[in-house]
């Protein structure tokens, strides 16, 4: 359990807080997401040139910081908190989370890229529970990967994908390097235009191990625990977000004479949604904390955090439109881009109820 975040950690988050405020504010977040990337390529230079963000949690030997996931936690909640949009979390929670499982070679080949921002990653891990649809063939001369992947985070914008395929000695992982014969990936219409998903098609194409045949089954488990708990940590900076817009409004609205927000019935709202915000930071918390110090609990406190705090945002984002009364439901309002988003990670590793079963499951329940 993180008690309390060292001062490094603290001025982290007011250096990154400060710097989303000035590029990610409303405005841009309404302007990027219009674009047909989805991303501002000069935003994501500047993370990775001055910032270093994207080698946060990169070892030093592969061009990276050398922090851990306390300090990727930190930057997560800030960037759900200002609903960036960048192709962030598929490369450095999704991607440099599976490529630090493999070989030394593999991590020199692909990982400083990640560091300095010059390569966009991300993994075509299943969605809601699904299975693996992509197979890997050895015909001579190299890997051929053939099948397809459906919604995968950022797939259109990136230069290295990582495919989970099954071979017949079990399932591995492979790097397939944008604009490579019959690859292809599709953009997908989504409800929350802040974050971008993507059809992902494979016809013979060539490919790279990241992981041997027989070995991603167990590294993508750990894999998607880590990728819970960062979504989890962004989570709640989101809800926190949504609960501070909602409660700012209520100081400001006034009817009958009064501030809404001296309301009985607000008060209440307010209160139970403070609570589930609260209590779902500490879950997001305890989770980063296992992650960091490589805990046995790190099974358990991930699906945990996540449930709880895929729960706490939807809560918080739905509460914040209803504060705002009818106002709330215009596009106008950023209300919807918060709602938006709670929603779409509520599907983007399956919804509360899987995780809550992973962690029965674990328990032994």
């Amino acid at each position: 359990m993180i008690r309390e975040f060292t001062e490094e950690q603290e001025q982290l988050r007011e250096v990154v807080r400060g710097f989303l405020a000035d590029r990610s504010d409303e405005a841009a977040v309404r302007e990027t997401m219009a674009t047909e990337a989805g991303y501002d390529a000069g935003l994501w230079r500047t993370m990775a040139e001055q910032m270093g963000l994207q080698g946060l949690a990169i070892p030093e030997a592969y061009g990276g910081q050398g922090f851990g996931w306390i300090e990727l936690g930190v930057v997560l909640e800030e960037m759900g908190r200002a609903l960036l949009c960048a192709p962030y979390f598929s490369t450095v929670v999704l991607a440099a989370t599976t490529l630090l499982e493999a070989g030394p070679d593999v991590r020199k080949r692909h990982l400083p890229g990640i560091a300095d921002g010059s390569t966009i990653a991300t993994l075509a891990y299943p969605r809601t529970g699904g299975g693996y649809d992509v197979r890997a063939e050895w015909p001579g001369g190299g890997w051929r990967l053939s099948g397809s992947a459906p919604l995968v985070l950022d797939a259109h914008v990136a230069d290295l994908l990582l495919v989970p395929a099954t071979t017949p000695d079990g399932l591995g992982v492979f790097a397939v390097e944008a604009g490579a014969d019959g690859f292809a990936a599709t953009p997908r219409p989504m409800l929350d235009q802040t974050r971008r998903l993507a059809d992902v098609a494979l016809v013979d194409t060539p490919a790279t191990v990241v992981l041997a045949p027989g070995e991603g089954e167990d590294v993508l488990a750990r894999v998607l625990d880590r990728a819970v708990t960062g979504l989890a940590a962004e989570q709640v900076g989101g809800a926190s977000a949504a609960l501070d817009m909602g409660v700012a409004y209520m100081k400001e609205r006034v009817q009958f004479g009064q501030p809404i927000g001296r309301f009985q019935a607000l008060k209440h709202m307010a209160a139970d949604v403070l609570v589930e915000v609260e209590t779902a930071r500490s879950a997001a918390y305890y989770a980063l904390g296992a992650i960091a110090a490589d805990d046995e609990e790190v099974p358990v406190a991930a699906p945990l955090a996540a449930a709880y705090c895929t729960d706490a945002y939807v809560t918080a984002a739905h509460q914040n439109i209803q504060f705002h009364g009818g106002m709330g439901f215009t596009w106008e309002l950023p209300a919807h881009l918060y709602y938006k988003r709670a929603r779409s990670g509520q599907l983007l590793f399956g919804e509360p109820a899987r995780h809550r079963a992973r962690v029965a499951e674990r328990l032994g329940i």
